[in-house]
């Protein structure tokens, strides 16, 4: 059963300059093995990863239905890739529903549709 779905896009250059400033943006919004995938990615695909990613955990809190705040941190939700290269969307460590994320030349968009068995 389908219990939320969230949409969210954000433009590359605003996700490179805030990343440019510091690596507290990107450690804010990447957990630990985010961080380490980010890590072994070219310049460009840094910021595809990082707009990516922050783009897939915006629309899981409007999924959620919490937006994100003290119920539903930024680190709290992950996306994880299979051993096919799909990735899943997971909250508090557990596996919540589906995600597809995209890229342009200048925008990185997610949805997520959240559901249970």
């Amino acid at each position: 059963m389908i219990t939320g779905i969230g949409l969210d896009i954000v433009e590359l250059r605003r996700i490179a300059k805030l990343d440019s400033k510091s690596a507290k943006f990107r450690e804010r919004i990447l957990t630990r093995q985010e961080l380490s995938e980010y890590g072994r990615l070219s310049d460009k695909r840094k910021v595809e990863f990082l707009a990516g990613r922050f783009a897939a955990k915006e629309a899981f809190s409007k999924a959620n239905g919490s937006g994100i705040g003290k119920a539903c941190s930024f680190q709290d939700i992950e996306v994880r890739k299979d051993e096919n290269g799909k990735p899943g969307i997971y909250f508090q460590q557990q596996e919540q529903g589906l995600v597809s994320i995209t890229h342009t030349k200048d925008y990185a968009a997610a949805q997520v549709l959240l559901q249970t068995n």
